[in-house]
């Protein structure tokens, strides 16, 4: 498998699901605000805990 510098699956966060480390952001969030049509810069808006990088490696992790 593949490691990813900022996601973690960790089964005491979020059931398990991908997150951002250190967050309560699941990969499955982001990618669903992105399909809306929402910016990766807008999503970081909307959370401050987030940076343009973590968008970025959501969309890879997500493309395999």
């Amino acid at each position: 498998m593949k490691r990813y510098r900022y996601i973690e699956i960790n089964p005491n966060v979020m059931f398990g699901k991908p997150v951002i480390k250190g967050t309560r952001v699941t990969i499955e969030l982001i990618l669903k605000k992105l399909s809306r049509g929402l910016s990766a810069e807008e999503i970081v808006r909307e959370h401050p805990t987030l940076r343009v990088e973590h968008i970025r490696e959501a969309q890879a992790f997500a493309a395999g």
